[in-house]
C-alpha cells in the first residue's frame, strides 16, 4: 500500500475506542461532542445549535457498542429510556469531563435531508452547513471541569464561589 492510498479505513474510530479507554482507565467520564443531522439518532430536545454532548462512561450508557461505523447504546434522558445511534463522522471531540483532556475532530458535511430528522428522533441544525470553524465553536462550548456537571445537553451555570472565568465558557484542552 502507497502513502497516498486512501482505500484504509479512518483513524476516528480507533482514536476513539483508545481515549474512551484512557478515560475509563484513569477514573474519568469519556464525553463526545456531536454534531447532529438526520442520520443521527438523539433526543431532538437535548440538541443544541445542531450540537449535543453526551456522557458515554460505562455508568452512564447501557450496552454500548464503539463500532468502526457508529456509536450505539442505551440511556436515559429525563428518566426516559433512549436508543442512541452516532455515525463515527459526526463525532466531532471526545475528552474526560473532569479535565478537558481529549481530541478534536473535523465536523462532517451536511449531507441529509430534513425529513431524516423527524424519522430518526434527531433536531434538525440550525446551520446544516458547517463552517470551517464551526468544529472549534463546538469545542469553547463544552463543559471540560467538574463544576460543569449537569443533565445531559444542559448548559451549565458558572460556579458561584469565586470571580467569573475569563472568556465565559470553558474551553477544551487539545493533547497533541
Amino acid at each position: 500500500m502507497s502513502a497516498l492510498d486512501t482505500s484504509s479505513s479512518s483513524t476516528r474510530p480507533y482514536l476513539i475506542r483508545a481515549l474512551h479507554e484512557w478515560c475509563t482507565d484513569n477514573g474519568f467520564s469519556p464525553y463526545i461532542a456531536v454534531q447532529v443531522d438526520g442520520s443521527v439518532q438523539v433526543p431532538g430536545e437535548f440538541v443544541q445549535n445542531g450540537e449535543i454532548v453526551l456522557n458515554v462512561s460505562f455508568d452512564a450508557t447501557s450496552s454500548l457498542r464503539l463500532g468502526n461505523d457508529c456509536i450505539e447504546f442505551k440511556a436515559r434522558f429525563g428518566g426516559v429510556a433512549r436508543e442512541i445511534v452516532v455515525p463515527i463522522s459526526h463525532v466531532v471531540a471526545i475528552y474526560a469531563r473532569e479535565n478537558g483532556q481529549g481530541m478534536a475532530f473535523p465536523a462532517p458535511s451536511a449531507t441529509s435531508t430534513p425529513g431524516d430528522s423527524q424519522r430518526m428522533g434527531a433536531a434538525e441544525p440550525s446551520d446544516p452547513s458547517p463552517t470551517p470553524d464551526s468544529s472549534r465553536a463546538l469545542l469553547r462550548s463544552v463543559p471540560s471541569d467538574e463544576s460543569a456537571g449537569g443533565p445531559l445537553g444542559e448548559t451549565p451555570e458558572p460556579p458561584t464561589d469565586g470571580p467569573p472565568r475569563p472568556g465565559g465558557r470553558p474551553k477544551l484542552k487539545r493533547v497533541k
